[in-house]
C-alpha cells in the first residue's frame, strides 16, 4: 500500500472532504494539500470515537459553565 497514492486518490474521499479508507490503519492523516494540516480517517472506528468525545466534552463544558 502506497500512502501517497492513498492520500491523493479522490476515491478515498467522501464528498471531497472526508478521508475514508478502511485499509489505511492510520487514524490521523495529512490532507491532500499538506499545508492545510491533518484530518481524520473516517474508515477507522476510532475517528468516530474521537469526534463523539470532542462533542461530548464541548456539551459537558457548556453544562458546567
Amino acid at each position: 500500500m502506497n500512502i501517497e497514492n492513498d492520500i491523493n486518490n479522490p476515491n478515498n474521499y467522501k464528498f471531497h472532504i472526508f478521508y475514508y479508507n478502511p485499509k489505511d490503519k492510520r487514524i490521523i492523516v495529512p490532507k491532500q494539500d499538506r499545508f492545510r494540516g491533518w484530518t481524520l480517517n473516517f474508515g477507522s472506528k476510532y475517528a468516530y470515537i474521537i469526534v463523539i468525545g470532542i462533542a461530548l466534552a464541548a456539551f459537558i463544558y457548556q453544562l458546567i459553565k
